[in-house]
């Protein structure tokens, strides 16, 4: 014969055990939620700057410990998850010995990839005087990706170069400050400056 509450007795336990089921999911989904929400905060942070400078201005060394890049601007922003940076008002010097400096100019800059690429873009102008081993040189573009490391600049969008008298319009550039070869990849167009006449023989 079954004692009677024997039923009752077992609701009550059944009734316990999943209220600690349901505790501890509750527990373990807190947890849960709790590091999900650690970790979007962590990388919220990352994703945000650490740090800004303004009215700054740093020198790049070449392999042998002379400066070979000066970069200034009015405001620096730094972001702690790619080591990456944004400048505002870049203006970027470029010093090779035995050559005027080639200085460049734009709106906005990003530096990445360890501090080997730098991104210009909008209004961006590169100037360099005349020099006894080359002629004057001024390009303009709307965005330019230099690789101090390398000696080297290139663009993908439209350019326009003038050095010397001579002005030459495309898309897409490839330069090689090192051996001095530029080169226009699409629609190229030159003008050429006249050449001089002869002067009239002597009588």
């Amino acid at each position: 014969m079954r004692k009677p509450g024997g039923a009752h007795r077992w609701r009550m336990i059944f009734t316990v055990l999943g209220a600690v089921v349901v505790a501890l999911g509750s527990f373990w989904l807190l947890e849960v939620m709790n590091k999900n929400g650690q970790d979007i905060t962590a990388s919220k942070h990352l994703d945000e700057p650490d740090y800004f400078i303004t009215n700054f201005s740093m020198v790049r060394m070449d392999l042998t410990g002379k400066p070979s890049y000066i970069v200034s601007g009015t405001k620096l922003t730094h972001y702690p998850l790619d080591d990456s940076s944004d400048i505002d008002q870049p203006f970027v010097r470029k010093l090779t010995p035995g050559m005027p400096p080639m200085n460049m100019n734009a709106e906005q800059a990003h530096i990445d990839q360890d501090n080997t690429r730098l991104q210009l873009h909008r209004k961006v102008v590169i100037d360099r005087v005349a020099s006894p081993k080359a002629q004057n040189l001024t390009v303009k573009t709307e965005a330019l990706t230099v690789f101090p490391d390398e000696e080297r600049m290139e663009t993908d969008v439209p350019v326009d170069i003038l050095t010397g008298a001579s002005r030459i319009n495309g898309i897409g550039m490839k330069a090689n400050n090192a051996t001095g070869v530029v080169e226009v990849q699409n629609a190229l167009r030159m003008v050429l400056p006249p050449k001089p006449r002869p002067a009239a023989a002597a009588k």
